[in-house]
């Protein structure tokens, strides 16, 4: 497998890249290749006086490069010019990476439904699996929030088929999932229709296959806002990690907030695994 790991080698992003233990989790789900990349922004320019933030970057990159590949991953580096989510986007496609990571520095004080710009466009167009890892805040030197990345998931499922293609990520996470916790959310929207088939039973399917696979899973279904009721089940398992599917949007509705991904990408605590539908060939 491979990776893409986004930085704009902030103190943040640094916390990301040099964890030995995230490095560990990435490795145990079979991710062999690492590309790092950095984006220089559109409107900074070579011709500006006193300033190489390309070779700056290549630098930071390089420090990073001997991390990493003590750690036992191949590494390529990649130092692009642009808008940062479309050119993380571009060449995720251009190497054929099967999943991207970001950190994010997680809420705001002031505001909870805020993330940084970057890690929020991605959420509303990656073109593969995007793990947002949480960051501390408010520290100088800040560390990520949940170094064991895949221990404990939260599997987030309307039973849906993008919630389906989500749950197929286990077939690698597994390898580094000890406990999972599978929650559906019965929201006053619903039309009252579950195929026939109570959301326990369809939720104790899945948690059969994950047992199967050495995964101590437990189930619940709740009612009232998915978001809200996510969140809630969150705050009380404190997963590593929230597994969620996303739907492919409009550029319109990129543009818009409101999904129940977006906001559990937004407002959780936790790293969230997004996965979208599948892109085109």
């Amino acid at each position: 497998m491979r990776a893409l790991c986004a930085t704009d080698l902030s103190a943040a992003s640094e916390a990301t890249i040099e964890n030995e233990t995230c490095l560990d989790c990435l490795g145990r789900i079979g991710v062999r290749t690492i590309h790092l990349v950095t984006v220089v922004p559109a409107n900074v320019h070579a011709g500006m006086p006193g300033v190489d933030f390309e070779e700056r970057r290549r630098r930071g990159l390089d420090r990073y490069r001997s991390v990493i590949e003590d750690a036992g991953f191949a590494v390529e580096t990649h130092v692009v010019r642009g808008t940062p989510y479309r050119r993380l986007n571009g060449l995720a496609e251009t190497v054929r990476a099967d999943l991207s990571v970001v950190g994010s520095r997680g809420q705001s004080p002031l505001e909870n439904r805020v993330i940084g710009s970057t890690a929020r466009n991605l959420a509303r167009t990656t073109v593969v699996p995007l793990l947002v890892n949480r960051v501390e805040r408010a520290a100088d030197d800040p560390d990520v929030l949940r170094e064991h990345l895949f221990r404990r998931i939260l599997f987030a499922t309307d039973f849906s088929e993008h919630a389906d293609r989500a749950f197929d990520a286990f077939s690698y996470l597994r390898h580094a999932a000890e406990e999972a916790t599978l929650v559906h959310v019965r929201s006053p929207k619903d039309d009252g229709s579950t195929g026939g088939v109570d959301p326990a039973e369809r939720l104790a399917e899945r948690a059969n296959t994950l047992e199967a696979w050495g995964i101590e899973t437990q189930i619940e279904v709740r009612r009232g806002d998915p978001a809200e009721e996510i969140l809630a089940v969150e705050a009380a398992v404190t997963p590593s990690t929230v597994l969620v599917g996303s739907k492919r949007r409009s550029r319109i509705r990129r543009l818009l907030l409101g999904s129940v991904s977006e906001d559990v990408v937004a407002r959780a605590t936790a790293n969230v695994f997004l996965v979208p539908p599948p892109r085109a060939i």
